[in-house]
């Protein structure tokens, strides 16, 4: 019954991860619709750039914000604020009547997704058990998929329409999970190591029966309860809350590089500017508005397969290996479509009549897409979520988000003057990105599958007390010790 409980809350709590994913896709067909065009008088694209980049601005300042939500309030009330704040900025968006009105509902909308991308894999690695806690947490990047394919094809559908219906019924579909989020998460339980970091034992020792108990399993449990709890009552004493602390200590500091790197490889890869300017970029190949969403309709369905392959596959294989294979595919498809384009396709932005080097460049974007979603997409919010010890776990996630989110305004707010100034040839940057990033997951990621998130001290050199769940006779000497004996009784391992 508990793994039953675990695993749907973690199916809800992704809900944050569709209203991500629809964000990203009805973006996409919306700037790209005729009456949302005409609507606004034909933004150009420093406006465009604009629009798709208020969200990514909002989700900056949301991601920030949840270094203190999260640890302050708890990660139930924390993703009530997302909730609220989202439903807010949804209904600005789908009642916009100036350019300005629109950004500023992107902006609170992405305020509420920036809180819900940092908080809600964190809280699900909380409430997971190591044996899935990657494909629990990961779930915010499957359900992003199926955010994007429903706005692909309601925004497909939509574009049938010759009203402002076109545009508008598209941003206002995002009320309706917003609402979900906020009133079911009050039925969810609140993370056992948040409930335990605040001295609230007896409420986290009820919180893991509920989430990892099954009536046989007694034993286990109890192993579990004293690992979480002496892990952080030892972590206690050598914490330090100011954010200096996230840099003066060499373990930590390493962990929050690997978080903000693995996040940065994340948008470096590409994926938003094809999310983003899908319609814009099947334009400079020659395909019209509603061919266009076609496409991106596609592509958006495969996602959601290939995510759920991720999800197999993230606790069978591992998660660096997954990396580095991924980096590598998505940095080959863009240089060959940079390549096709330069050579086969436009040149000087006239159009050749190269149809096979043309459909070819379409492929290599479907080709990007498994790459993505069946790996990056979904490990760059799984590791970061897993390798911060209780303490600083809000902090460190919360920047590494910052990280993804405050590279994702560049890339918005640069890539339509891009694109229209260089065409495909952008991608040879992302290439080298993506080489890049394959490289550093070879030399200096360690590998976190199966191990708890109190057992990760021990990839990072800073373990406190033996680990109950591994040797429960040595963790309970040594928190004798400690608490006979104070700080001075606990050695680092």
């Amino acid at each position: 019954m508990g793994k039953a409980v675990t695993i749907g809350s973690g199916i809800f709590l992704s809900i944050g991860g569709f209203l991500f994913g629809y964000d990203s896709g009805i973006i996409t067909s919306t700037i790209g619709q005729p009456k949302f065009i005409e609507y606004f008088g034909a933004p150009d694209a420093a406006t465009t750039g604009g629009i798709v980049s208020g969200f990514t601005g909002g989700a900056i300042i949301g991601s920030l914000s949840c270094s203190w939500l999260a640890d302050s309030l708890g990660r139930k009330r924390t993703i009530f604020i997302g909730g609220v704040t989202s439903t807010i900025g949804c209904s600005l968006q789908a009642g916009a009547a100036t350019v300005a009105m629109l950004i500023a509902g992107r902006v609170i909308a992405g305020i509420s997704v920036g809180i819900l991308t940092a908080v809600v894999p964190m809280y699900c690695s909380e409430i997971a058990e190591a044996a899935y806690r990657g494909a629990l947490s990961g779930l915010l990047q499957w359900m992003l998929s199926w955010g994007f394919l429903f706005a692909q094809w309601i925004g497909y559908g939509c574009n049938y329409n010759n009203t402002s219906f076109q545009w508008r019924f598209p941003l206002a579909v995002q009320v309706i999970p917003s609402l979900a989020l906020c009133i079911g998460i009050w039925f969810l339980q609140e993370s056992p190591r948040w409930l335990m970091e605040k001295d609230r034992y007896d409420e986290a020792r009820e919180a893991l029966r509920r989430l990892h108990g099954n009536g046989n399993n007694d034993e286990y449990l109890e192993l579990e309860y004293r690992e979480i709890h002496d892990t952080i009552v030892a972590e206690k004493t050598v914490a330090v809350r100011s954010w200096k602390g996230l840099i003066s200590r060499p373990s930590w500091r390493k962990r929050l590089l690997l978080g903000c790197g693995i996040q940065a490889f994340g948008q470096l890869s590409g994926i938003n500017v094809i999310n983003y300017y899908g319609v814009s970029i099947y334009k400079l190949l020659g395909f019209d508005t509603r061919d266009s969403l076609l496409i991106i309709g596609l592509s958006g369905a495969l996602s959601v397969v290939e995510c759920s392959l991720a999800l197999y596959f993230l606790e069978r294989l591992g998660r660096i290996k997954l990396m580095i294979f991924s980096a590598a595919g998505m940095g080959c498809a863009l240089v060959v479509n940079a390549v096709l384009s330069q050579y086969f396709v436009t040149n000087d932005g006239r159009q050749q009549p190269n149809s096979n080097a043309l459909r070819a460049m379409v492929a290599m974007n479907f080709v990007f897409n498994p790459f993505f979603f069946t790996f990056t997409g979904v490990i760059s919010w799984v590791y970061p979520a897993e390798i911060f010890p209780v303490e600083i776990r809000a902090r460190g996630n919360s920047i590494s988000t910052l990280t993804n989110w405050s590279l994702g305004l560049i890339i918005g707010q640069i890539s339509p003057i891009a694109l229209e100034a260089v065409g495909f040839r952008y991608f040879y940057a992302f290439f080298v990105f993506n080489i890049g990033a394959a490289l550093c997951y070879a030399f200096f990621y360690p590998e976190t599958k199966g191990r708890t998130l109190e057992q990760m001290d021990t990839l990072f050199g800073d373990q406190v007390v033996p680990h109950a769940l591994e040797d429960s006779v040595a963790a309970a000497a040594a928190m004798e010790g400690f608490e006979k004996g104070g700080d001075a009784q606990i050695e680092r391992l």
